[in-house]
């Protein structure tokens, strides 16, 4: 080979090697993290897709389009600009957008609701004008917009207001008004209800006057020049065995400007949940549960006086009930309902007549509804996502009212979640596979037809991406099986020895491993796969979608048999050549932060390296609807209390454990990572501590990449890969 030759191929091996190396970019936590600067072009691409009726509404910042089901087309329905123009000429002053804040509340009228910056706006934008203004004072607790009678019910300075009428005098950080109540358990998220005819709204009042005051504390910012002190900023807190706030439910009649109070007895230890509206909005229906959460009873009230009507329904269970969800009728037989419970030991849909009396259960066997998303009256079936294809799916169903038959709509694979049209007629299915960044369709309910409408591109192309696995083990029962997912670094070589993470939550109404893209892996993981770790997340038993028994088997003693699912995995990490044994770490945040500490010091010579965010140290210092359903009372429990308690573990800590905690943690909050610390300098033990002032249970914008640097950095102290 000549010189001229050589140099030639020398060059090419150059230009191959350099664009090899400009393809396999290697990732930041700007990219990875959510609140990094790339993370927004590093997410799979979607689209924001809203229901006018039945006609399907693609939502961008500036415009929105109609698309048509049948095959894809856009056309153009309204513009940002025109809008902004209509709201200008009605006198008002800011500059609208319409993605996240633009909706269609009337299926046959050209009318979108904006939500800006300083008032909802009804605009009809065929004649291009403003209907309705209503303006927003700025600091709204709680708001709900009534498409009927056009009002908008409001919590302001802590005191309800609807249509501009002030209602209450005395809300107060003692009297809440119109807000979730019982600490967002039992699927609450707000505390308004208007009924379906926009004429009485029910409402939320709770007494928390007798609740202790958990004595947080505000610091002043960096820049602050006017603040020297630190100012008080106390939480209401029922901790476990203590007393709880007291609950009632009102109802606003529009017509006559009075509230009614439902009559359902002393309030005292007792949750109210699942409020829902009858069709002809005379009736209201809510799941009232006692205090020790194992007797659940769904009782009707006369929305005009408040009277109680009748016990509908009872369930009873010797650990708890769980009800998490409204009942809904049926679009076509106003006398009839769909009530969900886990009773036979999976969440399924049950049909009652309005009388109490369960005319059949809807859906049965070893899987679960996950939700109900709506209906198609034209064919009286019920569309319903579950898992009943694979416990990591979640997949989409017609089920035949009449004959119980249930037909898949949609993919059979992947994670689905579902948009249902005003008729049940067309649904919007956006999904991910584990090779599938997310996929759209658009289905016709009626013939199970679909549309490929959306198929995002791979956001990672161009960079080194791990490999991530997913399998099962036996539980330590030895029967049940356990899904994990396992995350290794690119280019893996099985002859070498890496060091192993264990992320883990581990808690009740949560998972980590489904069929989701890569598996659901959260984006740390790939991060710390390509600094040279394993990671692995082992879904134990008390986590959610998985049925009854299995959710209740940690039952009043939290932490026991999780950890002895977790250390299942451990054992199959050992059978790994390539898992180094000699440098494990585990790393959770709050319930996964209490298992990390769990971990850490009930095995202290297996898991080297810890870090626990916002963890649980005592049960008993955590809130009462929540701790004493797993747990039952202090008073009640004392062995399941003392077994789960950390604080004699502090003198078995043997590896590095960082514990960081926002220090306004108003959830698990700050007196139980102190009061760690507080023991371990007891007991001699030295663990680490980081805190974030100002910051909650979990860190928001930009401190989440802060807060992930240094989870990384300490790894990469104490656990870093071998040179």
């Amino acid at each position: 080979m000549n010189n001229k030759a050589l140099r030639v191929l020398t060059l090419l091996a150059l230009i191959t090697l350099s664009t090899t190396l400009m393809a396999q970019k290697q990732f930041t936590l700007e990219d990875l993290n959510f609140g990094g600067t790339n993370y927004k072009n590093m997410t799979p691409g979607d689209r924001t897709l809203l229901w006018w009726g039945d006609r399907l509404v693609h939502v961008e910042a500036s415009a929105c389009y109609t698309v048509n089901p049948s095959n894809g087309k856009e056309s153009p329905l309204l513009t940002a600009a025109d809008l902004n123009r209509s709201i200008e000429a009605a006198g008002g002053d800011e500059t609208a957008t319409l993605q996240g804040a633009v909706s269609f509340p009337y299926p046959d009228q050209p009318l979108a609701l904006v939500t800006g910056t300083k008032a909802y706006t009804l605009y009809n934008f065929k004649t291009r004008r403003v209907e309705c203004r209503i303006a927003k004072t700025g600091n709204e607790q709680a708001v709900a917009w009534n498409a009927k009678s056009r009002l908008l019910a409001c919590v302001t300075g802590d005191n309800l207001y609807v249509g501009g009428k002030q209602l209450t005098t005395d809300g107060s950080r003692d009297i809440v008004y119109g807000q979730s109540v019982h600490r967002n358990e039992w699927g609450i998220d707000g505390g308004l209800f208007w009924s379906p005819d926009g004429k009485l709204l029910a409402y939320y009042r709770m007494d928390q006057s007798m609740v202790t005051d958990y004595p947080e504390v505000n610091i002043p910012e960096v820049d602050d020049s006017t603040h020297r002190i630190a100012t008080p900023a106390p939480e209401k807190y029922p901790m476990a065995g203590q007393a709880s706030h007291k609950v009632t439910i009102l109802v606003y009649n529009t017509a006559s400007g009075r509230s009614v109070q439902l009559q359902a007895g002393d309030p005292t230890d007792r949750y109210f949940t699942n409020v829902a509206w009858s069709p002809d909005s005379k009736t209201i229906y809510v799941f009232e549960l006692n205090r020790d959460q194992n007797d659940c009873r769904l009782v009707s009230y006369d929305a005009t006086t408040g009277g109680k009507i009748a016990e509908l329904y009872r369930e009873t269970d010797p650990k708890y009930v769980e009800p998490l969800h409204p009942i809904v009728f049926l679009p076509w037989n106003a006398d009839q309902f769909i009530l969900q419970s886990q009773k036979d030991g999976y969440n399924h849909l049950y049909l009652m007549d309005k009388s109490g009396h369960e005319i059949k259960q809807l859906t049965s066997g070893k899987w679960v509804v996950e939700q109900l998303v709506g209906f198609n009256p034209q064919h009286q079936s019920v569309i319903i996502a579950s898992n009943e294809l694979n416990p990591l799916q979640r997949n989409l169903f017609a089920v035949d009212l009449n004959t119980g038959r249930r037909t898949l709509l949609g993919s059979d694979t992947g994670w689905h979640t579902p948009a249902l049209s005003a008729s049940g007629r067309y649904l919007v299915d956006k999904y991910q596979a584990p090779d599938v960044p997310r996929h759209i369709d658009i289905v016709n309910v009626d013939n199970g037809r679909k549309l490929a409408y959306y198929n995002a591109p791979d956001p990672w192309a161009g960079y080194t991406v791990p490999t991530y696995e997913c399998g099962t083990i036996k539980a330590a029962d030895g029967v049940t099986p356990l899904y994990y997912r396992m995350v290794k670094p690119a280019h893996f070589d099985p002859a070498k020895k890496y060091p192993t993470v264990v992320y883990v939550y581990g808690g009740p109404h949560a998972h980590n491993v489904d069929a989701g893209w890569h598996w659901r892996s959260r984006s740390w993981e790939t991060y710390m796969a390509q600094r040279g770790y394993v990671l692995f997340i082992l879904d134990n038993r008390g986590s959610e979608n998985r049925g009854r028994d299995f959710e209740q088997a940690t039952y009043r003693q939290l932490g026991q048999e999780e950890m002895k699912d977790q250390m299942k995995g451990v054992e199959f990490l050992r059978t790994l050549p390539y898992v180094d044994t000699t440098r494990l770490g585990v790393h959770g945040w709050s319930f996964g932060g209490f298992m990390t500490i769990s971990l850490m010091t009930n095995y202290p010579d297996v898991f080297k390296v810890g870090v626990a965010g916002g963890p649980v140290i005592d049960w008993k210092w955590y809130e009462v609807m929540y701790g004493e359903r797993y747990m039952d009372t202090p008073q009640s429990n004392p062995e399941g209390y003392a077994k789960t308690s950390l604080l004699p573990k502090a003198k078995d800590l043997k590896g590095k454990l960082q514990i960081i905690i926002g220090y306004n943690d108003p959830t698990v909050v700050p007196q139980h990572a102190l009061t760690f610390l507080k023991a371990c300098i007891e007991a001699g033990t030295q663990p680490d501590f980081f805190t974030y002032p100002g910051q909650g249970h979990n860190m928001r914008g930009h401190q989440s990449v802060h807060l992930h640097e240094r989870i990384t950095q300490y790894f990469d102290d104490y656990l870093k890969p071998l040179k």
